[in-house]
């Protein structure tokens, strides 16, 4: 029997299966090809046609994808982290859209300045993707969060720079942009995006996301429309 590569200490055990978990994503990462093509006009038109309000706040994000597609790739994962951390509001779906689960489209979101941590994650995903970062080094991923002694679900966005990287996570509930090793906090459980769903510690891709996430397909058909997709 070959020996085991994890530690036997309980807390180190998993430490180590926690980075494990978050870095055969990183090894899976670069299989994807990049978003399709952004379109600026057509986010602004949409946005123009909903309402004043959220015409400025779609002019906002544009501009910020503007600026950020002529710089290197991590400040735009900390511009555009900053940027809807700033911009939303936490609320629950139920307060926002009146349902319990609801994934909103950036430009939703921004018209609500409000969202969960879904709204978050999906809102930096898509600018990134916008900005020019390939969408095969963006995950969508669902964590349990330890927070105040509870394990909640949560949802961040994790970039992985390249094949076998720790990768950075974006966050709602911490303002930085941290190394996955940082935050202890989190413990993912699967992810996800416009390509692949990955579960666990397999290397295999559980197949079509937009087949298993329903809530996921129909969030794609909506920012399609938009001019993210």
């Amino acid at each position: 029997m070959r020996p085991s590569i994890l530690p036997t200490s309980p807390i180190c055990f998993a430490n180590a299966l926690r980075r494990r978990l978050w870095w055969w994503g990183a090894l899976l990462a670069c299989a994807w090809p990049a978003l399709a093509a952004y379109d600026a006009a057509r986010v602004l038109e949409v946005a123009a046609a909903r309402n004043p309000r959220l015409a400025e706040q779609a002019q906002a994000l544009v501009s910020q994808i503007e600026r950020d597609s002529a710089l290197d790739e991590l400040q735009r994962l900390k511009d555009i982290n900053d940027f809807f951390n700033r911009r939303l509001e936490f609320k629950e779906d139920l307060v926002v859209w009146g349902v319990p689960d609801y994934w909103a489209s950036p430009l939703e979101s921004l018209d609500k300045r409000a969202g969960d941590c879904e709204d978050y994650a999906i809102g930096k995903y898509f600018s990134l993707a916008a900005t020019g970062v390939p969408t095969a080094k963006l995950r969508m991923v669902y964590v349990r969060a330890r927070l105040g002694g509870q394990s909640l679900a949560h949802m961040v966005l994790a970039y992985y720079a390249q094949p076998g990287a720790e990768p950075l996570i974006l966050d709602n509930l911490r303002p930085e942009v941290l190394p996955a090793s940082q935050r202890p906090d989190l413990t993912p459980v699967f992810s996800f995006n416009t390509e692949g769903l990955w579960q666990g510690v397999g290397q295999v891709t559980q197949g079509d996301p937009l087949a298993r996430l329903s809530l996921w397909r129909e969030l794609v058909a909506k920012v399609k429309v938009e001019g993210f997709f």
